[in-house]
């Protein structure tokens, strides 16, 4: 049994445990991820609960971090190249801006009111076709992004079934969280896009380790300048002034 199929025999029910579903089947979103060269985060209600407040910058954690840093890893190890990595939300978040620098993501979208021409905007700057990308998202304005995406993980809360069935009926949506905004549902997204690829025991050592390939991702990702971006009319337009 090859380590992929190891994922089908049991990781699939692991994650079902846990309360994820699997939109499509775990045999098909396995090719689909095969072809991911870019990965596209929302913020709000993604990395967090969404909370906000006068003076207030939603937050982020460790696990999630580790999450994204891991995927990353996983996706560049096949072909050595780096995956393209964005974070498209509809506010100025100054959390999600020291995120994307610490971790040298490319690209953060911010204050954007229409996703999709983002979405456009990234393809077109790095090459991509949207198909190669996929998104995390979690509410009503993400749904123009994820509509064109080629892998699309819904994190769904308890206060929004109906939500949760129009994406899911509609075929917005490939995977499914058991883990929702605040509960580290981009780690569970990531450990499940590594175990499907069937190396994420290799991933794990890699980092442990601190091995020679993992040493040559962390290289390249250091190397990462983020840029950032904002919405001007029908326009995305490279944000200046950035602390």
């Amino acid at each position: 049994m090859t380590t992929s199929d190891s994922f089908l025999a049991s990781g699939v029910a692991a994650f079902q445990k846990a309360g994820a579903q699997f939109v499509i089947p775990p045999e098909a979103l396995q090719k689909k991820l095969a072809r991911i060269r870019a990965l596209i985060f929302d913020w709000d209600g993604v990395f967090n609960t969404g909370q906000k407040g006068e003076g207030v910058t939603s937050h982020f954690t460790e696990p999630d971090s580790m999450g994204s840093n891991m995927l990353r890893f996983g996706l560049w190890l096949p072909q050595e190249s780096m995956p393209i990595t964005a974070v498209i939300t509809g506010v100025d978040n100054r959390s999600a801006m020291h995120l994307a620098r610490r971790e040298h993501f490319h690209d953060v979208y911010f204050s954007i009111r229409n996703k999709r021409i983002a979405v456009d905007h990234l393809c077109s700057a790095h090459g991509l076709r949207p198909d190669q990308v996929a998104c995390l998202f979690d509410d009503i304005n993400d749904l123009e992004m994820a509509q064109i995406c080629g892998v699309r993980c819904l994190l769904p809360r308890a206060a929004s079934p109906m939500f949760t069935h129009y994406v899911v009926s509609r075929g917005l949506a490939d995977y499914v969280t058991g883990c929702g905004p605040g509960e580290h549902g981009v780690r569970e997204f990531s450990e499940m896009v590594l175990a499907a690829s069937g190396r994420y025991e290799q991933i794990v050592a890699a980092r442990m380790t601190w091995n020679d390939p993992y040493q040559a991702y962390f290289t390249q990702r250091q190397a990462i300048l983020t840029n950032f971006y904002t919405q001007k009319a029908d326009q995305i337009r490279p944000a200046s002034n950035i602390s």
